[in-house]
């Protein structure tokens, strides 16, 4: 019977054996603690469905609806949202192929998309990609949603005379924040009032610990879209599979998303995330756990060893955005970790307005991976500065 720290099941040695990007970017003697992935084996139930499925020959395409259903489910059982309609989703390869594509639908080329800055970079990328323009509303100081610079956003996009988008992060990458009802209730009617379409990545919601408020269970959002995996949750960013969810006043829209992108996401990745959400409760709330150990363990470190580094603490996912400018290493803190102390994390500026001299941080590992990293990071540092 596996441990219940999943977190603590893997040593380094174990893990360098992965084929992964993760494990396979940076060289051997890098630790790295950059990329979204956890240091985990997959939910037993995951892996006993995966493996009856390749035993049976069952790798054919994906068929059915479980997916959304099992999603409806979850969403009522830990959030306590029943309005998940699983007559209004459909299918993408992943979160941001599926956002991609919403984009799509509720506006035109060179049309404006607020962002919410310092934001996951692949925002920046697909607004790009789909030939939209980025309108920027950075965070607030204290890392939150700022809804005086949202609606001069919103207003700003709005004189360019086209469809406005927003895509908001909930709960925020990388400053692991939780919006609450109230900022939530606030977007909505910032929206509804400049006639902004609403495009919600969901894809962290399961690792908020408690009170995760899902955007379309706010009241004015309805003609917002949801996209969403249980890929950060349950460790299955390799088993491609993403739910798109619509509003009751997107419905119509949501008509529209061709068939073809339904085709993106493969039958051992919808298994795989059907189960999770269906049978790994008990797995996530173990993974929680772990989380809350390293979440603290991490402060301990930091301020033992780096106490001019600043962290407000977020808990919405396993990732810590890190305030380095105390410590005089310019605007990209982590091409020094990199180099001197052989720490793989997130370069702040990537991450658009708020990023220089940040780093992200992802600490879902051991506890001995995470305190050899801090070890290694603090001794770049002391190098660095002598």
């Amino acid at each position: 019977m596996r441990s219940p720290h999943p977190l603590r099941d893997l040593n380094e040695q174990t893990l360098r054996r992965r084929t992964s990007v993760k494990w396979q970017e940076h060289p051997a003697d890098v630790l790295p603690l950059w990329v979204a992935e956890m240091d985990v084996v997959p939910a037993e139930a995951i892996r006993t469905a995966l493996t009856a499925a390749i035993e049976s020959g069952d790798t054919g395409y994906p068929h059915g609806n479980d997916y959304a259903e099992a999603l409806a489910e979850f969403a009522a059982a830990r959030w306590g949202w029943h309005g998940l309609d699983p007559a209004r989703t459909a299918y993408a390869a992943d979160v941001m192929t599926g956002i991609a594509e919403v984009v799509r639908l509720v506006s035109g080329p060179g049309d404006p998309v607020v962002v919410n800055p310092p934001v996951y970079p692949p925002f920046f990328d697909v607004v790009e990609h789909v030939g939209r323009v980025v309108v920027e509303a950075p965070l607030g100081e204290d890392g939150r949603l700022d809804l005086d610079a949202l609606q001069e956003a919103f207003v700003r996009a709005r004189s360019t005379g086209g469809s406005v988008t927003y895509l908001l992060c909930n709960p925020h990458n990388p400053t692991a924040v939780a919006h609450t009802r109230d900022e939530l209730g606030a977007v909505a009617a910032l929206a509804h009032e400049h006639g902004v379409r609403v495009v919600v990545d969901e894809i962290h919601g399961p690792l908020v610990p408690q009170g995760f408020v899902p955007y379309l269970s706010v009241d004015g959002a309805e003609d917002a879209f949801v996209v969403t995996s249980s890929a950060k949750a349950w460790n299955l960013a390799g088993l491609k599979a993403a739910v798109v969810v619509a509003g009751e006043g997107a419905a119509a829209d949501l008509r529209r998303l061709p068939e073809i992108v339904s085709h993106g996401p493969s039958h051992l990745g919808m298994l795989a995330h059907t189960v999770a959400l269906r049978e790994g409760g008990a797995w996530l709330d173990a993974v929680l756990a772990d989380l809350a150990d390293n979440r603290r363990l991490l402060g301990d470190l930091l301020g033992e060893h780096l106490p001019q580094v600043r962290w407000r603490h977020g808990s919405a996912t396993y990732l810590a955005w890190l305030d380095c400018r105390e410590l005089g290493l310019g605007d990209d803190p982590a091409a020094v970790f990199l180099q001197r102390g052989r720490v793989a994390v997130n370069s702040g500026p990537t991450f658009g307005i708020g990023g220089a001299g940040h780093v992200r941080l992802n600490f879902a590992t051991s506890p001995s991976i995470l305190t050899d990293a801090i070890s290694r990071i603090a001794h770049a540092v002391d190098v660095t500065s002598d």
